[in-house]
């Protein structure tokens, strides 16, 4: 199976037929972003999605031992935990933060209620430490980055899960560009991720055929007109569950 991540929901309406066309998570932009949300539309989202999810999840996930994170392992551990939580409470809620301090990520992602927190900037392992939620990481691949450089970066960072995205100087994802699959597809056979950059309701189901990623992540790809399409969300999970691979 492989999970599906909905970023950038600015919307109750769309963000409640996304949770209801089969999304396992989805994302709410609080860094500097054209699809940034306010404190008042994040908290409309949030208690619309609350109303039709699974269950409310507890405050804390069972997670692995916190322990030696050393050791690319650590993520396989945790794909399980976010696993078992999607089957119990989808969607998880993910907020999304880039290059903010600790503890504003800390007191948004509380005041909002996220499940999990994506850092899309420059954080490094001791700021994921501080982050009082379960951490999703992002790491931009560059034209000259390689599946060993991806692994020397992760190897030892205290995140509950990754997400492959394409780098860019003008933006922290949501560029609706492709990076070299090649890399994601090495990298997939030691690490679970979520792949993002690039992808669309047409080209998902090609690209989980190539990489068998844990998961994908799109917002650009399933927006008409800079703004959210629920017919091309639909069509995007479709593509994307229609499709068995092995890992």
């Amino acid at each position: 199976m492989t999970y599906v991540k909905i970023c950038g929901l600015r919307d109750p309406e769309t963000a409640v037929e996304t949770v209801k066309a089969g999304a396992d998570m989805i994302g709410i932009v609080f860094a500097q972003s054209k699809r940034r949300v306010t404190p008042q539309e994040a908290y409309d989202i949030l208690e619309a999605v609350r109303g039709v999810r699974r269950t409310p999840p507890p405050a804390t996930f069972e997670a692995p031992e916190r322990g030696d994170v050393r050791g690319l392992s650590w993520f396989g551990a945790w794909s399980e935990a976010l696993e078992q939580a999607v089957f119990r409470w989808r969607p998880l809620i993910v907020g999304l933060f880039a290059d903010q301090s600790v503890a504003e990520v800390n007191d948004i992602a509380d005041a909002a209620g996220v499940d999990l927190v994506q850092l899309s900037g420059d954080e490094d392992a001791d700021f994921v430490r501080q982050v009082e939620r379960p951490v999703l990481k992002a790491v931009h691949i560059g034209e000259q980055t390689a599946a060993e450089d991806v692994f020397d970066r992760v190897n030892g960072l205290p995140a509950a899960g990754l997400l492959l995205d394409t780098k860019s100087a003008a933006a922290r994802g949501g560029t609706g560009r492709t990076f070299d699959w090649e890399v994601a597809t090495e990298v997939a056979r030691r690490v679970p991720f979520l792949l993002a950059g690039g992808l669309s309701p047409e080209t998902v189901a090609g690209a989980i055929a190539q990489v068998a990623p844990w998961g994908v992540d799109v917002s650009t790809g399933v927006e008409t007109d800079g703004k959210k399409d629920i017919e091309k969300i639909r069509a995007f999970i479709r593509a994307a569950k229609g499709v068995t691979i092995d890992r």
